[in-house]
């Protein structure tokens, strides 16, 4: 930590001096127009200097992190449509590579084929705290294509921009972010109160309610917590896993959230359920983090306590409830015969999940349907509809078992009529699965599960999604 603090005061230090070689057409930059900021950008990616480089990078962003909103959008419309590759540029470098192929016309070709806004990443990249800025950056030309999706005339070569500018942030940052910049911390009573503040804000999964809820989840014994960090963004957790030591698996979350429960003894602890995983930073979106941390949590809890001998989670069914209603109503439903359909209706009532009566019938019915839902539903990739489902089958794990009314809390029975589910982790078979999942799409699937699964029903049909 000292080093790459001693590194960040030195960038300060470049920075520092650099602005005096700066000389600028206006008196103040920290006023500077969006247009005004734009000719700094063409600037910043002509220059040579180190030290002029970094000073006007830093520039570039404090007065980005100043504009509204809407002159962040204008500042990322101009910058997705004016830095791309230089198109004459590209055609030579073609025509060189088609008289002479080799390594070296290839490189020009790449390089040539290069959009500009990817030096200019890297360029602001330079700055100290430029790279957390230019998460921010992405997270609002998320917003600028939300934005431009939404309006009544669309713009089909904006969009265009849009995706290619996105590309090169989430090119960059995947080297960037790679796992061999990564760092597990364990996140306990004794983390600094800044960082537990955010572990608060960024949960995204059961939300936690303040300092004692926080404190529940990873002070006693048999819980844990573990977030990947960043030398760039030391204080900023990029995702974070919560772990329940326990004696067995798992069917329903509130035992595990309870206020007043049993801890269970660390010796006597044979099963890891990682019940809660957050991603922290929606501008890092794409970049693939949770599978190394689960595997790098799942290594360093072996080493601590060799006893544990089960790992699993227990998941959240977020797209359940949508695709359920869908086929609900849909003339040829899938994954539900007539009189599921039927049972089904006393979802429409509300509280029907504290009547023992009608959650007994519903199971009959619901568990069958999720079975159907994450063995046969498929995107038109041929991927599982659930996105939670793509994470952990992704990762090598087994869909273990469906869990009727797991999660009753508003947000449970919202996003998935109470259903949990827990994905097993075993080591031995991890590989396989994951072989199997990319190479053939194979869900792995307990024999539990398999049966849920009703006979003779019809074919199974794609489902579009809007974000895959």
């Amino acid at each position: 930590m000292a080093a790459i603090s001693f590194l960040g005061d030195l960038l300060q230090s470049i920075s520092d001096r650099g602005r005096g070689l700066i000389a600028f057409g206006r008196d103040d930059p920290a006023k500077a127009s969006v247009a005004e900021v734009v000719k700094l950008c063409e600037d910043l990616i002509s220059r040579r200097g180190e030290a002029s480089g970094v000073a006007l990078a830093r520039i570039i962003l404090d007065r980005y992190g100043s504009f509204s909103r809407a002159d962040r959008h204008e500042f990322l419309r101009r910058i997705a449509l004016e830095f791309g590759a230089d198109h004459e540029a590209v055609a030579g470098a073609i025509a060189a590579y088609g008289k002479a192929p080799s390594r070296a016309t290839l490189g020009r070709l790449h390089e040539a084929a290069e959009p500009r806004s990817q030096e200019l990443i890297r360029r602001l990249n330079l700055a100290r705290d430029g790279t957390i800025a230019l998460v921010r950056m992405r997270e609002d030309l998320f917003s600028l294509r939300d934005a431009a999706r939404k309006a009544d005339k669309p713009d089909a070569a904006l969009a265009e921009a849009v995706d290619s500018l996105d590309s090169d942030f989430e090119h960059l940052f995947a080297s960037w972010f790679n796992r061999g910049f990564l760092v597990l911390r364990r996140i306990d009573w004794t983390t600094p109160a800044h960082i537990l503040e955010k572990i608060i804000r960024y949960e995204a999964v059961h939300a936690i309610s303040g300092w004692d809820d926080l404190r529940r989840r990873i002070e006693p014994p048999d819980r844990r917590c573990f977030a990947f960090f960043h030398p760039a963004l030391l204080d900023e957790p990029l995702i974070f896993v919560e772990v329940a030591l326990t004696t067995g698996i798992a069917a329903a979350i509130a035992p595990i959230l309870a206020h007043e429960r049993q801890h269970t003894a660390t010796r006597e602890a044979t099963t890891a359920i990682f019940y809660s995983i957050s991603n922290c930073q929606k501008g890092l979106a794409g970049i693939t983090f949770g599978n190394f941390l689960i595997k790098q949590v799942v290594e360093d809890l072996c080493r601590e306590m060799p006893a544990l001998k089960t790992f699993v989670t227990l998941s959240p069914v977020p797209g359940f409830r949508t695709w359920l209603d869908r086929e609900r109503r849909a003339d040829a439903p899938q994954g539900l015969t007539r009189e599921d359909v039927e049972t089904l209706r006393v979802l429409d009532q509300p509280d029907w999940h504290a009547d023992k009566a009608k959650a007994d019938a519903v199971k009959k019915a619901l568990l069958p349907a999720a079975a159907y839902y994450f063995l046969r539903a498929k995107t038109p990739r041929g991927k599982p509809v659930d996105p939670v489902a793509r994470f952990h089958l992704g990762n090598g794990a087994r869909l273990e078992r469906l869990n009727h009314l797991g999660d009753v809390s508003p947000k449970g029975l919202s996003q998935g009529y109470g259903l949990m589910v827990n994905y097993l982790y075993d080591l031995a078979a991890i590989e396989k699965n994951h072989e199997t999942y990319a190479n053939l799409g194979t869900v792995s699937a307990s024999l539990t599960v398999n049966r849920e699964l009703r006979q003779n029903l019809p074919p199974a049909r794609s489902v579009a999604l809007a974000e895959a």
